[in-house]
């Protein structure tokens, strides 16, 4: 239902709401100054606008109980599924991935929802196969159970989004009560199998597991490449953030980034932005940020009233955990490019609703907590 009891409301984790607050804040200023050399102030306002219609669904979201999202999770599972296969037939095709729908008066991308609702339906499976964890079997049927929106992203293609499905079941895995001896196996095993498929496309021109110029992205982290073609968005991104030094150089300020010789600035680069304008301590004070953030979630999972709501916590913190190390590691040319938004901080109104969404989930649960660890 849509209320919170009154005596919840002071259970409302306001420490949370004021992190990501603060990195929604950091993340408008970087985009008003990315987007300053074209004199455009609207992409700024609609980040705004963006986050204040995410407040609504955050606050939505939070006053409904989570366990009656458990009661709807196969209903969800299914509408995130047919939406998704949606996209193949009613979606608009940009630079070669066909990731969005047009709405008219806004573009929607399903699968930043998708990571939020499957968060939830996996976490209600776990939470009712718990006790059967240890079985190849009741592993098999989660696997699978993951494995269909998976496929359905990857051929997008969003290669990046679908390596995140894949670690948000990993965290909830490991989460669960799975014994380690089966984790570690499984880890070496994926390990493995990632390091022979990844040495297979490295090699194999004709390669057809993934398309060509995301196999051109990675075959140019190991072997290098041409920095006016299959590098140059990373090369000036590392150049932005070296320029940067210390300090940085000062708000709009930041030459690289503020006059456009780093394309998509604001989107996936936001962060070449800061290092360049506020240098090593202003990229501190970010991560800093996210860490906080991440271990505030560790511990409303900690304190979670029960497995479901663990679960749930544990996902969406091991997602906001893996997407910001991976926009990191691309923008410092760590990991190759995989067009991955730093959470509530790059520009777009799909990724910092959808995490807007979670934040909800995440407070849900902190507001039901077990009241005895207090």
């Amino acid at each position: 239902m849509l209320k919170i009891n009154k005596k919840l409301i002071k259970r409302i984790d306001i420490w949370t709401i004021l992190l990501i607050s603060t990195l929604v804040s950091i993340g408008i200023l970087a985009i008003s100054s990315a987007t300053s050399y074209s004199g455009d102030t609207s992409i700024a306002s609609k980040q705004f606008t963006f986050f204040v219609v995410g407040l609504v669904l955050m606050i939505i979201i939070m006053c409904i109980d989570y366990h009656l999202l458990g009661e709807w999770y196969l209903g969800i599972y299914a509408i995130t599924n047919i939406v998704l296969i949606l996209v193949f037939f009613i979606g608009d095709n940009v630079n070669g991935a066909t990731r969005w729908i047009d709405l008219g008066f806004f573009q929607i991308q399903p699968s930043e929802f998708a990571k939020i609702a499957i968060i939830v339906c996996t976490a209600k499976l776990i939470s009712v196969k718990n006790d059967r964890m240890n079985s190849v079997v009741t592993v098999g049927l989660i696997g699978m159970f993951q494995f269909i929106p998976f496929i359905l992203i990857n051929r997008q293609p969003n290669l990046s989004t679908s390596i995140v499905i894949l670690i948000i079941l990993v965290v909830q895995l490991f989460v669960s009560k799975l014994e380690m001896k089966y984790i570690v196996s499984c880890s070496i095993i994926g390990v493995i199998a990632i390091a022979l498929i990844l040495g297979y496309i490295v090699r194999n021109p004709n390669q057809q597991i993934i398309d060509n110029y995301q196999r051109n992205r990675i075959v140019t982290l190991f072997e290098g490449g041409d920095s006016k073609s299959d590098n140059y968005q990373t090369s000036r991104s590392v150049d932005a953030i070296g320029s940067g030094g210390f300090y940085g150089k000062g708000l709009y300020q930041g030459a690289i980034s503020r006059l456009n010789y780093l394309p998509e600035s604001h989107n996936d680069f936001i962060v070449s932005t800061i290092g360049e304008e506020f240098g090593f301590v202003g990229v501190s004070i970010l991560i800093t940020v996210i860490l906080l953030l991440i271990t505030r979630g560790i511990w409303i999972a900690y304190t979670a009233a029960d497995d479901f709501g663990k679960l749930i916590v544990a996902g969406y913190i091991g997602m906001i955990a893996a997407q910001s190390f991976i926009n990191m590691g691309v923008v410092t040319s760590i990991l190759p490019n995989t067009g991955l938004p730093m959470p509530f901080v790059s520009y777009g109104g799909s990724s910092l609703w959808a995490n807007m969404m979670g934040i909800g989930l995440v407070l849900s649960v902190a507001l039901r907590r077990d009241e005895t660890m207090f």
